[in-house]
């Protein structure tokens, strides 16, 4: 089995921890979306919409996180005979965490000056691989108008506003729910603990946890207890707890400046 994904991102995130609980080995390939290696040609032809993480079981491959997830449920059951892992209330919260898209909220967070750097970067790495592949040229264009829709929905501040709106209603119902359990689901980490802890590290990263997370006392003391799991800090704390988050950004950055100076795309 291998997983192609990258510490950036959250959808990845959320699949490494659910296989480091469920103790399932994989190949792991990192695949950098913010040096455009998601672009490159034979991963693109693979997946054409360069999204991360890509599931492959043998000729068994997977491209959305949810639908990874519950195949990892479904190996889970086979491998150690595990009684019917996902109940209705993990489904339920897996499909709520899974309806909020953080790419907005997580743009609007970054400073213009590299947003805009990255985001110029990117363009001229999809215009080059059309070059290279000019049979992929349609579905490289695809991923070039994206990339200029993302940057007009970035200038309507109402788009972020229902965003955080659709967070802050995530997260006072997961508080609430904190109240009487555990973990989202009862007293036992589940699925829809995978899927939420990566919200909460997006926070963190983007210096928000004041206003999103220190707030609701029982999300923090969730959180605390979260980040001492060997899958958390694995996937996770690794890369972004305290000072490790500046050498995870900084090696990208001089990746991406020296990249840009010689003009390698």
């Amino acid at each position: 089995m291998q997983l192609y994904h990258h510490p950036y991102s959250m959808d990845s995130q959320k699949v490494r921890i659910a296989l480091e609980e469920k103790g399932i080995d994989y190949t792991s390939y990192h695949v950098n979306p913010l040096t455009g290696k998601n672009m490159d040609v034979p991963f693109f032809r693979i997946n054409p919409s360069a999204k991360l993480p890509v599931f492959q079981n043998g000729s068994h491959i997977i491209f959305h996180a949810i639908d990874i997830i519950q195949y990892i449920e479904r190996l889970s059951v086979s491998l150690n005979g595990e009684e019917n892992p996902i109940s209705s209330k993990v489904m339920e919260w897996v499909e709520r965490i899974e309806s909020w898209n953080p790419k907005l909220f997580t743009l609007t967070h970054i400073p213009d000056k590299y947003r805009l750097f990255v985001s110029k970067f990117i363009r001229r790495v999809v215009i080059s691989r059309m070059v290279e592949a000019p049979d992929l040229a349609c579905l490289y264009h695809v991923k070039l108008r994206e990339a200029y829709e993302t940057e007009d929905n970035l200038k309507g501040p109402m788009n972020l506003q229902r965003s955080e709106e659709k967070l802050s209603s995530l997260l006072d119902d997961a508080e609430i729910q904190l109240s009487a359990t555990t973990y989202l689901v009862g007293e036992d980490f589940t699925t829809a603990d995978s899927m939420f802890v990566p919200i909460l590290a997006r926070i963190t990263l983007l210096d928000l946890e004041e206003k999103y997370i220190s707030c609701r006392p029982k999300i923090t003391a969730y959180y605390d207890l979260v980040k001492r799991r060997p899958s958390y800090k694995k996937v996770i704390g690794k890369y972004f707890a305290g000072w490790r988050k500046y050498r995870t950004l900084l090696k990208t950055m001089c990746f991406l400046c020296i990249r840009s100076m010689f003009g390698k795309y």
